[in-house]
C-alpha cells in the first residue's frame, strides 16, 4: 500500500500541473479574446453603415462612376437626333430674328443707312431661313463625328468630375482614421482588410475556444478527482486548496473574456440605378462586445449616480464576494482554531454564498441575450425587402461568447466547492467530537 505522504505528494504534483495548465489557458483566453475584440471593433468601424451605405462620399463615387460610364456609352437615338436638330433650328432661327431686328432699327447716320441697304440687297433673308434645317442637320452631324463627340464627352466628364471633387460630406478626421486602420493592418483597401481580418479572427476564435474547453476540462478532472478520493480524508485539504486556486484561474478568464456579442448588420444591399448595380455587403448597423470588467468600467466612466451604483453592485456581488469567498475558504482550512472563529472569515467562507449574485448575473446575461436576439430578429426582419430595383438582406449575429461559458463553469464549480467545504468541516467537527469523547 502507498503511504499517505506519497499519495499526497503525487496528488499535489498532478493537480499542480493541472493548475499550471489552467493558469496558462486562462491567460491565453484573455490574450486571444482581447485581440479578437480589437479586430472586431476595427471591423465594425470600417464596415459601419456611416462609412458605407450612409456615406455621401461613397455615393458620390458610385454616382460619378455611373454617370461617367453612361457618358462613354452615350449614342443618339433617331428620336433624340430629331429633337436635337429641332433645337438647333430654333437657335438658328432665333439668331436670324435677332439679326433682322437689329438691321431694321432706324439708322440716323449715312454709314448706318448704307450698311442696312447693303445687307438688304446682298443677304436674302428668306433664302437663309429656308436653309436653317440643312444648317441644323449639318451641325448635329458634326457633333456626332467621333473626334467631336470625344471632345464633347471630355468637356462634360471634366465638369462632372469637378463637381464631384467639390463634394466632401465626410469629415477629414473620419477619413484619416479609416486610412490609419487600413495602414494598421497593412492593407490597401476595404476588401483586403475584410479578407485579412476574417482569416485572423477565424484563427483567434479557434484558439480561444480551444483553451476555453481546456479550462472546462480541467474543472471536470477536478470533479472526477473529488469523486474518486471522496473517502481519502487526508487528501481533501490539499486537493481543496488547489481546486480553489484553479477556480480563481477560471474566474480570471471569465471576467476578462467577452460574455455577449451584439451584432446587427445588413448582409447585402443591392440598388439598381441608371441601369447599373450598386452593392453594399456586411454593413454593420450596431456592434458591441464586452466582458464583465469592461461593463463595470463603462458604468463607472459615465459618472452618473445610478450607473455607478449598478457598477458597484456588479463589482461586489459578481467579483469581490466570489473571490473573497474562495480566499476565505483557503484561510479557514489552513488557519488556526482561533483564526477559524473570526466572524468575517466564517461569513465569507460559509455565508457569503447567499449574498453572491454571480449565478444571478449569469442568468441575467443569458436572458439579455435571448431578449436582444428576439428584438433584433424582429426589427431586422422589417428591413428585408426585394423589389426590381432594391434587394436588402439583414442579419443578426448576436451570440454568447467564451466568457459566458467560462463564467458558468466557475459558478457551478464554486458552488460544488462550497458544498464540499461544508462536508469537510462537518466531518472535522465530528472527528473532533469523537476524539474528545474517547479521551473522556
Amino acid at each position: 500500500m502507498m503511504s499517505k505522504t506519497l499519495q499526497r505528494l503525487l496528488l499535489m504534483i498532478f493537480t499542480g500541473g493541472l493548475l499550471a495548465v489552467a493558469g496558462w489557458s486562462s491567460y491565453l483566453v484573455y490574450k486571444y479574446s482581447s485581440e479578437a475584440a480589437e479586430i472586431k471593433k476595427d471591423y465594425s468601424e470600417l464596415n459601419s453603415i456611416t462609412h458605407g451605405i450612409l456615406s455621401v462620399n461613397i455615393w458620390r463615387d458610385h454616382l460619378t462612376s455611373m454617370v461617367l460610364n453612361r457618358i462613354d456609352d452615350f449614342e443618339f437615338t433617331p428620336e433624340q437626333e430629331d429633337t436635337l436638330v429641332l433645337q438647333v433650328e430654333n437657335i438658328l432661327t432665333a439668331g436670324i430674328d435677332q439679326g433682322d431686328s437689329l438691321i431694321n432699327l432706324k439708322q440716323k447716320s449715312i454709314k448706318g443707312k448704307l450698311r442696312k441697304f447693303a445687307v438688304r440687297a446682298l443677304v436674302p433673308e428668306e433664302k437663309i431661313r429656308a436653309l436653317v434645317p440643312m444648317f441644323a442637320q449639318t451641325i448635329v452631324d458634326e457633333i456626332q463625328k467621333p473626334e467631336n463627340k470625344e471632345a464633347l464627352k471630355y468637356v462634360i466628364k471634366s465638369k462632372l468630375q469637378e463637381y464631384s471633387d467639390m463634394t466632401h460630406a465626410d469629415s477629414e478626421v473620419a477619413v484619416l482614421q479609416l486610412n490609419e486602420l487600413l495602414e494598421k493592418y497593412g492593407v490597401a483597401d476595404l476588401k483586403g482588410f475584410n479578407r485579412k481580418t476574417s482569416e485572423d479572427l477565424r484563427e483567434l476564435e479557434t484558439q480561444t475556444y480551444f483553451h476555453t474547453y481546456i479550462l472546462l476540462g480541467i474543472i471536470g478532472i477536478f470533479l472526477v478527482l473529488w469523486w474518486l478520493l471522496r473517502n481519502q480524508r487526508p487528501l481533501h485539504t490539499p486537493l481543496f486548496i488547489i481546486s480553489v486556486l484553479a477556480s480563481l484561474a477560471v474566474l480570471f478568464a471569465g471576467l476578462t473574456a467577452p460574455m455577449i456579442e451584439i451584432d446587427a448588420r445588413f448582409q447585402q444591399v443591392n440598388f439598381l440605378l441608371i441601369g447599373e448595380e450598386i452593392s453594399f455587403n456586411d454593413q454593420v448597423i450596431f456592434f458591441q462586445s464586452k466582458s464583465i470588467l469592461q461593463v463595470i468600467d463603462i458604468l463607472f466612466d459615465t459618472g452618473k449616480v445610478d450607473s455607478v451604483f449598478v457598477g458597484i453592485l456588479i463589482l461586489a456581488f459578481s467579483i469581490i464576494f466570489p473571490v473573497a469567498k474562495l480566499i476565505s475558504t483557503q484561510i479557514y482550512l489552513g488557519g488556526s482554531e482561533k483564526l477559524r472563529k473570526n466572524k468575517i472569515l466564517k461569513f465569507f467562507a460559509f455565508k457569503s454564498g447567499k449574498w453572491s449574485m454571480a449565478d444571478v448575473y449569469v442568468i441575467a446575461i443569458f436572458m439579455a441575450y435571448i431578449g436582444f436576439q428576439g428584438i433584433l430578429d424582429h426589427q431586422l426582419l422589417a428591413l428585408n425587402m426585394e423589389t426590381e430595383s432594391l434587394v436588402s438582406i439583414s442579419t443578426n449575429k448576436t451570440s454568447l461568447q467564451p466568457g459566458f461559458i467560462i463564467f458558468i463553469g466557475f459558478v457551478l464549480f464554486s458552488l460544488i466547492l462550497s458544498t464540499i467545504l461544508k462536508k469537510m468541516t462537518g466531518l472535522e467537527k465530528k472527528s473532533r467530537n469523537k476524539s474528545q469523547e474517547t479521551k473522556v
